[in-house]
C-alpha cells in the first residue's frame, strides 16, 4: 500500500518538536512518506503570523535532504479555511489505493468532535495519534467509541486497508512550542537548537516574528 503519513499544521514556525514526532512515525509506522501540509487558512487559528509562502519556504528548509519527508502546499492553493477532510479527500483523490494516515497530536485527538465534518475522516484515512509515554486512551464519548470499533495496535492494519483505523503510538514529546519561539524572537533572542539552522536562517533574514509581534 506504500502509507502516506499527512501531517499538517501551520508550522509558524516549524521545529524539531515537529521534526521529531515525524522521524518517528516515519521508522516506527513504516511510512513510504511524511508529507508536511502547512496549513493555508486556519479555521480554528484565525491569522498566522507568517503568510503562506513562507510558512511553505520554512517547512522547506526544515525537511531539506530527509529522505521520506515531502513538502505539500495543496492548502496554500485552496481558497476559504483550510478543513483537514477536504485535504484528505484529495489526497485520496490522487492516490486512491494507497493507504493515508492522517498524524495527530494529542490536543488535536481529543478535540476532533469538533472538526469540521471530523465523522468522515475515517472514510478515507486512518487516524495516527502521537502522544506521551503512559497517556491512556479515552474509553468514554465520542472518542472512546471511536477507538473501540476502530483502534488497532496493529502496525500491519495500516498497511492492509487504506484507511478506517485509529493506531495510538506513543513518541518523544519535546517541550518545544512556534508560541514560545516567537516571543523568543520577538524578545531579541536566538532560537537556535530549537529547529534546523536553515529555518533559524529563514527568520532572521525575513525579520518575521520580530516585526509581527512588534507591530
Amino acid at each position: 500500500m506504500s502509507p502516506i503519513g499527512v501531517f499538517g499544521g501551520t508550522f509558524d514556525p516549524i521545529h524539531y518538536g515537529h521534526l521529531r514526532t515525524a522521524f518517528e512515525m516515519l521508522q516506527a509506522l513504516c511510512f513510504d512518506e511524511i508529507r508536511f501540509i502547512p496549513c493555508g487558512d486556519p479555521p480554528h487559528r484565525g491569522t498566522t503570523f507568517a503568510d503562506a509562502a513562507l510558512r511553505f519556504r520554512m517547512v522547506d528548509a526544515a525537511i531539506a535532504g530527509q529522505e521520506g519527508f515531502v513538502s505539500d502546499e495543496r492548502e496554500l492553493r485552496r481558497d476559504g479555511p483550510s478543513y483537514s477532510i477536504d485535504t484528505l479527500v484529495d489526497l485520496r483523490a490522487e492516490f486512491p489505493t494507497r493507504s493515508l494516515g492522517l498524524i495527530l497530536g494529542m490536543d488535536a485527538f481529543l478535540g476532533l468532535p469538533n472538526w469540521h465534518r471530523w465523522d468522515e475522516i475515517l472514510g478515507v484515512a486512518h487516524v495516527v495519534v502521537a502522544h506521551r509515554p503512559g497517556w491512556k486512551a479515552p474509553d468514554m464519548g465520542p472518542l472512546g467509541v471511536l477507538i473501540s470499533e476502530h483502534g488497532t495496535h496493529r502496525v500491519e492494519d495500516l498497511h492492509d486497508a487504506t484507511h478506517g483505523r485509529i493506531h495510538i503510538h506513543a513518541v518523544t514529546q519535546l517541550e518545544i512550542a512556534s508560541t514560545e519561539i516567537r516571543e523568543l524572537v520577538a524578545a531579541g533572542r536566538d532560537p537556535r537548537f530549537l529547529m534546523p539552522d536553515a529555518v533559524r536562517d529563514v527568520i532572521e533574514e525575513t525579520g518575521i516574528y520580530m516585526r509581527e509581534l512588534n507591530e
